[in-house]
């Protein structure tokens, strides 16, 4: 998913302030919890992009949300909203999840197979490809998408690799239209 410009922006100014005050890791904690809220509400999230509804509303049901996070973290939320930007607010925070990973070392892997697998399979598949540093840390993220058949997608930062059933299909397919 490409993430706006927006986001960018807001995610690295929260990280600039963070890295000087030394709250990195408890900020870092608190927005996992934010796009953990903001992807399980979808009331939440239609509360967020109704444009009828005062910013000044919508400032006092996230300060009553996310009550519990630290004054950095509510401070960046009601900011968000009061610039009008809390449709950008899961993108922001999990663009600050990410900046904080690159920093840290942390690959992104995604796999998407046609049906649930094992952790032995999982574990094979990675193995499998020199994409993923076996001595590094990584953040796996498994997705079930029966429209592939079969086989796997994976995808590690931005190299991907499509060993997928209809991928071969299709290639089958336009191999014929070829001859």
């Amino acid at each position: 998913m490409l993430t706006s410009k927006v986001a960018k922006r807001y995610a690295q100014g929260l990280l600039d302030f963070t890295t000087e005050s030394g709250q990195t890791a408890t900020v870092f904690s608190e927005m996992k919890d934010v796009v953990k809220i903001m992807t399980e509400s979808q009331d939440l999230r239609k509360f967020f992009l109704t444009p009828y509804i005062d910013s000044k509303k919508k400032i006092e049901v996230a300060s009553e949300i996310f009550k519990g996070l630290s004054s950095s973290s509510r401070n960046i939320i009601t900011l968000v909203i009061r610039h009008g930007r809390e449709n950008q607010l899961k993108n922001i925070a999990q663009e600050f999840i990410n900046k904080v990973e690159d920093i840290n070392g942390v690959q992104r892997v995604t796999l998407t197979t046609a049906t649930e697998i094992s952790k032995e399979n999982i574990d094979q598949i990675l193995k499998s490809t020199n994409l993923v540093k076996a001595d590094s840390n990584f953040d796996l993220k498994v997705n079930v998408n029966p429209r592939i058949l079969g086989g796997y997608i994976l995808r590690v930062g931005d190299q991907l690799v499509d060993a997928s059933v209809k991928s071969k299909l299709n290639q089958v397919k336009k191999d014929f239209q070829l001859n």
